[in-house]
């Protein structure tokens, strides 16, 4: 399977790529992109089987990548990985298509709930 981690920092992806292995996805190819904009080109060339995405970025944020991406009829299974968790923006996540948030700071255990309905 792969995956791509979209975030700024490259850190941060390499941080989730970390506890995604721990949580069980170290067969996976895990390709990463530093904001929505190189992410959205990537996927237009080859789609992954899931997006991991920050939502605040540079060039584009996470939601605009999402909501370009099922403007264009892309389904590509799609999940945040955000600081961002008010109500407001799980309604505006969900609304526009998005699996699943996973709360920063995040654990192995939530990456499993998470991905488990997608992983099936």
């Amino acid at each position: 399977m792969n995956v791509m981690i979209v975030d700024d920092s490259a850190a941060m992806r390499m941080v989730i790529i970390k506890t995604l292995r721990q949580a069980g996805l170290s067969g996976h190819t895990f390709l990463q992109a530093p904001d929505g904009a190189v992410a959205l080109e990537a996927i237009r060339k080859a789609t992954p089987d899931v997006v991991l995405c920050d939502w605040n970025m540079p060039n584009m944020s996470g939601i605009e990548l999402l909501t370009t991406l099922r403007s264009e009829g892309s389904t590509v299974k799609f999940g945040f990985i955000t600081t961002e968790t008010t109500s407001e923006m799980r309604s505006k996540a969900e609304a526009a298509g998005a699996a699943f948030m996973v709360a920063k700071p995040f654990s192995v255990d939530a990456f499993q709930k998470a991905l488990a309905p997608i992983l099936k």
